[in-house]
């Protein structure tokens, strides 16, 4: 598609007789591709800003690729491709880009930039015998299989090590991320995997990225860090549902004990000839240990279950001798500043010494802003996971920032998922990410699929309401009726761990159908096992509410416990509903119910993934019936029978 790209352009790509059909075996017409690609080609054309609601079934990736591709090599300007997660980014580098590479006779090329920490480093691979960096047999046979992987391959990227196990405990002392990396005074500068990586996107007219490494980037753009990605001057979000939490991510300040402690360790192997000066450094890496430790445990005591909080001076606990939070925060702070200027004596002769100075500043600088809590546009809050203990200051709103940093200076950005619209329109999703109104467009395209035809959704005749105590007894007799409707093939989609957990142990003693549950093996590990055994029933809850793709009748049902609203009580959820309230606005209906409403499409998304699948969609909570606001969720959903009666759901399975 060329600029200025007209209906009739559009048919000679994407129509019967077009470039696609000729080289795709799996050509389908598609009305909403076209008009997709359409209307991304006209937003680069008016440097424009787009945001595309394309259901699955469009086939966005095309509508999306075809035009940029044209935009990038006809007007000689780079684009990025950005996605949520890895699986999309394979499939538009190993299949959707190779194939356009050989179908369109315009020439292009494309490049492939991960996030640091998926490389690994030269550097810290040939000095690792100085630290001890491996527990056990097995790290010590794999770590061999490393260093024979390390000679031969081209781009160091750790997904070409499939015989390992997915969670190597030694990967993050090897790896390439940026806070331990020692730029261009590093004696592996040249060979280095990332900066092969940098050339090679340098040189290419479409990078694909996922949506972290993007807003790393913009994070640390025009600042003193330089850059992470080549310049550019148009980008496209594919799952952009997902953007204004991974921004506010990469917009905040993080610092956790997991950090400290690799910091300190690090310190204590430098290679100091003098004596004396290494006592000293390891006399004050002990010190930096023993008063985080002291920190740690004032600011979150162990008995403190997992979970998110936020940190306000009440939480802080007293231990009994006599130190407050705030002697426990100066004393981490002065140990680390004494550890600083000791090794700021070798930054002259050690490049090492310069990394480790530069963390140390950067450590300090977090915990004093975080610990501080000064600036009012942030919220303070911790987290435990295991061992673990985060500390994190992140923006309420991130719409100023994007607008300010993104929107403004970037010609054309292109957001698109299958889950972007709520009652209809776009205003939510516009507003909390700061496109400017003037600037952006708006499409809904159709999807391909007859969701009429193809699918119903069930709601219960009589449920408690989700909060009661009889809720999640009566669920589990609901979904034991309609797995005996739909011979299992279900998947049973829940808002918390707790309600998975529960509804599992009720259920699976009720059916003759095997079930799996979450957490008990790896999430791909799960689905090859559920599309693998008939009629399973497989429970879940989050990162199985999107992103997971499963066709034909193996899944024919998707039972969802309760409306997906956000947890009120999270920190940042919390600070986003304070910050609409200020401003006089309803936080339950500007935030949480447009949130939950992308939530459920999401969710709603996994049933129907092609023209021949047929299913039901199961929502357990009475509260689209009962509440004034389910309608918005109903309005929002693609067009489905509605039904009460479970002899329905034989009957569109039949």
């Amino acid at each position: 598609m060329a600029k200025g790209a007209s209906k009739n352009g559009s048919e000679k790509v994407f129509g019967p007789d077009g470039i696609v059909s000729k080289f795709h075996d799996a050509y389908e017409y598609r009305p909403g591709q076209v008009e997709m690609a359409e209307k991304i080609a006209e937003a680069f054309e008016k440097k424009q800003h787009l945001i595309v609601e394309a259901g699955t079934g469009t086939g966005k990736t095309l509508a999306y690729l075809i035009p940029a591709i044209a935009a990038a090599v006809q007007g000689k300007c780079r684009i990025i491709i950005s996605t949520g997660t890895k699986n999309l980014q394979e499939q538009l580098m190993e299949k959707d880009v190779p194939f356009l590479q050989k179908a369109l006779p315009t020439k292009f090329k494309a490049a492939y930039m991960k996030g640091r920490a998926n490389y690994a480093c030269l550097y810290r691979i040939a000095n690792s015998g100085h630290q001890p960096i491996l527990d056990g047999i097995d790290d010590v046979d794999h770590f061999r299989i490393v260093r024979a992987w390390v000679e031969e391959t081209k781009t160091g990227d750790r997904a070409e090590l499939t015989s390992l196990p997915e969670n190597l405990a030694f990967w993050n002392r090897i790896n390439a991320r940026s806070d331990t990396c020692l730029g261009q005074k590093c004696p592996e500068f040249e060979p280095c995997f990332i900066t092969r990586m940098r050339v090679n996107a340098e040189y290419a007219d479409v990078i694909v990225v996922n949506h972290h490494l993007f807003f790393a980037d913009l994070n640390v753009r025009d600042n003193q860090f330089g850059k992470v990605l080549p310049d550019y001057s148009a980008v496209i979000f594919d799952e952009a549902h997902l953007l204004e939490d991974i921004a506010a991510d990469y917009f905040g300040v993080q610092a956790s004990n997991y950090q400290i402690e690799e910091l300190a360790r690090d310190a204590e192997a430098l290679p100091v000839s003098n004596a004396v000066s290494a006592v000293s450094i390891t006399k004050a890496v002990g010190k930096v240990l023993s008063v985080a430790e002291a920190f740690w445990q004032r600011l979150m005591p162990e008995r403190q279950a997992e979970g998110r909080y936020q940190l306000t001076p009440g939480i802080a606990a007293e231990r009994g001798d006599g130190m407050s939070f705030g002697d426990a925060n100066a004393a981490l702070a002065e140990a680390l500043g004494r550890l600083e200027a000791l090794v700021d004596a070798f930054s002259g002769e050690m490049v090492e010494a310069e990394s480790i100075v530069r963390r140390l500043k950067q450590t300090r600088g977090d915990l004093a802003f975080i610990t501080a809590q000064e600036d009012a546009n942030f919220v303070y809050w911790l987290e435990r996971r295991g061992r673990g203990i985060f500390l994190q200051a992140s923006p309420v709103d991130v719409s100023a920032l994007l607008n300010e940093k993104l929107f403004e200076k970037t010609n054309t950005c292109i957001l698109t998922s299958a889950t972007l619209a709520t009652k209809g329109g776009f205003n939510f999703i516009r507003d909390r990410l700061g496109l400017p109104s003037a600037r952006t467009m708006t499409l809904t395209a159709p999807s391909s699929f007859d969701y009429e035809t193809q699918s119903i959704v069930y709601l219960p005749k009589a449920m408690p309401d989700p909060r009661s105590p009889d809720f999640t007894p009566a669920a589990a007799r609901e979904i034991a009726d309609i797995l005996r409707m739909t011979d299992g093939r279900a998947f049973v989609l829940c808002t918390s761990n707790a309600s998975m957990n529960a509804l599992y142990q009720l259920v699976s003693s009720r059916i003759g159908y095997e079930c799996f549950v979450q957490g008990t093996m790896s999430k791909a590990g799960l689905l090859e096992r559920f599309r693998t055994t008939p009629n399973s029933v497989l429970f879940a809850t989050q990162s199985f509410w999107q992103g997971v793709d499963v066709r034909g009748e193996q899944l024919s049902c998707v039972i969802i416990d309760k409306l997906p609203f956000a947890v009120p009580t999270d920190p940042l959820v919390a600070a986003r509903a304070r910050f609409i309230e200020e401003r006089g606005g309803s936080s339950f209906f500007e935030y949480s119910v447009p949130q939950a409403i992308i939530t459920l499409k999401q969710g709603i998304g996994r049933l129907i993934r092609s023209r021949s699948d047929r299913g039901v969609i199961a929502v357990l909570d009475p509260r689209l019936r009962t509440k004034n606001y389910g309608r918005d969720f109903l309005a929002s959903l693609p067009r489905m029978r509605i039904t009460s009666e479970l002899d329905d759901i034989r009957e569109i399975l039949d």
